[in-house]
């Protein structure tokens, strides 16, 4: 090691450890998202910065996608990160079905393993309509447009052993399972259950009432 890099080292040693420190607890713990699009609306809303534990369903290497220690799996209803090789972009969705799961839907409405899916109107606006959808005895809000767009209906099908069958809660605006396919368990990051902040990007102000809003 020449002189300079000794140097250089014994004067930046301890902000270089603390750099590195952060970035494999960003890359393997815990970071935070951006959510730039309305495709999990009502839930997130643009403007979001989601936090996502990294340590949800693995504990992995650092920088990496390589799992060390398989903790959990995906369940339905929750939502999770994943860098989508088909879309070629990290993606926030909300797990529908889990492996050997058959799912269908028609007209906006879900069946899982033959069984409909609860919905209960909440609100209705001009062009939109917001409903309580309830899967596994557990509720959330879903938006749909009142002219269903052509992702309003698919024939059932089996969620393959190591995939998951994920959708946005704004089912006729997101590009999920229905136009990327199946998403493979080694792509999912990790699992967000709360906004961390959220900044409204028209009028680029801060929304406080959604800091630290369970999801």
């Amino acid at each position: 090691m020449s002189r300079f890099m000794k140097k250089f080292w014994r004067s930046n040693k301890s902000i270089l450890l603390f750099v590195t420190l952060m970035l494999v607890f960003r890359s393997a713990i815990a970071d935070w998202s951006d959510v730039p699009t309305g495709s999990m609306k009502p839930t997130i809303l643009e403007g979001d910065r989601v936090f996502v534990n990294k340590m949800a369903y693995d504990i992995r290497l650092p920088f990496s996608h390589i799992s060390l220690l398989k903790l959990d799996d995906p369940k339905t209803n929750e939502i999770i990160i994943f860098d989508s090789k088909v879309a070629d972009k990290r993606l926030i969705k909300r797990v529908i079905g889990v492996p050997g799961d058959i799912v269908a839907m028609q007209n906006n409405r879900l069946s899982i393993n033959g069984k409909s899916v609860s919905y209960q109107v909440d609100t209705q606006f001009n062009d939109k309509t917001y409903q309580i959808e309830q899967i596994n005895e557990i509720s959330h809000l879903v938006t749909t447009s009142r002219v269903p767009s052509k992702l309003a209906n698919f024939s059932a099908v089996e969620v393959p052993q190591g995939h998951y069958l994920v959708l946005g809660d704004n089912r006729d605006k997101s590009a999920d399972s229905r136009v990327i396919g199946f998403v493979p368990r080694h792509e999912i990051v990790g699992r967000s259950q709360y906004v961390v902040l959220s900044l409204d990007y028209k009028k680029w102000l801060p929304r406080a009432e959604r800091f630290f809003h369970e999801l």
